[in-house]
């Protein structure tokens, strides 16, 4: 009984999360997520006590644990942890490419849930902070505002390729997750003022 319960939750969730990334939060049904899910329309109150419950469920269930790194790790080779670090967020938006979506919305959009999306990223955007503090630190980064310089790291990680409003411009094609991982780790080491070996981490 507890496996067929497990299957139909996370039948829900994932269901949830394909139409929340496609339509919003707002524009999806419960009933909507059924028909998706091919279960009772009852048993999203009944599992979750609602759609906004769900949303937190969803992040629970989706939400990577293996973005945060070590601190230790980070303070003895910032170098590492921000190849490292690059590595693990762009490998998540290729594998959770509707996850990210709704979290692109969400803070676009500055809604009601922007706080339950703040409290999976905040750890992860202190933890950059603290690799760039301590790369300034130990002397590998160079920079002036650390605020300025965590903005521009991130947005330049998180930023989709596939976005399409610049689609005008741009004329090679999509790059492979190798391939950005390496191009994002030369630019962001680039800008950090680093003379060392640019090229991204190892699996």
């Amino acid at each position: 009984m507890e496996s067929a319960e497990h299957d139909v939750k996370m039948r829900l969730l994932l269901a949830a999360k394909k139409l929340f990334s496609r339509q919003g939060f707002d524009g999806t049904t419960v009933r909507q997520i059924c028909e998706e899910a091919g279960a009772n329309v009852a048993l999203v109150s009944y599992y979750f006590g609602g759609k906004d419950n769900m949303y937190r469920a969803l992040f629970d269930m989706s939400f990577p644990e293996s973005l945060l790194l070590e601190g230790e790790e980070a303070k003895q080779d910032p170098v590492k942890a921000i190849k490292l670090l690059i590595r693990k967020v762009i490998a998540y938006q290729a594998n959770d490419p509707e996850l990210v979506r709704l979290i692109q919305q969400e803070s676009a959009q500055s809604t009601p849930r922007v706080a339950i999306v703040q409290k999976y990223l905040v750890p992860v955007w202190q933890m950059a902070r603290d690799i760039l503090e301590e790369g300034r630190r130990q002397g590998v980064f160079h920079f002036r505002s650390l605020d300025n310089t965590f903005l521009y790291v991130w947005g330049g990680i998180l930023f989709p390729r596939d976005f399409g409003f610049f689609n005008p411009v741009i004329r090679e094609p999509l790059p492979s997750t190798e391939e950005k991982i390496a191009d994002v780790t030369r630019f962001v080491l680039g800008a950090l003022g680093y003379n060392g070996d640019p090229e991204p981490e190892t699996p």
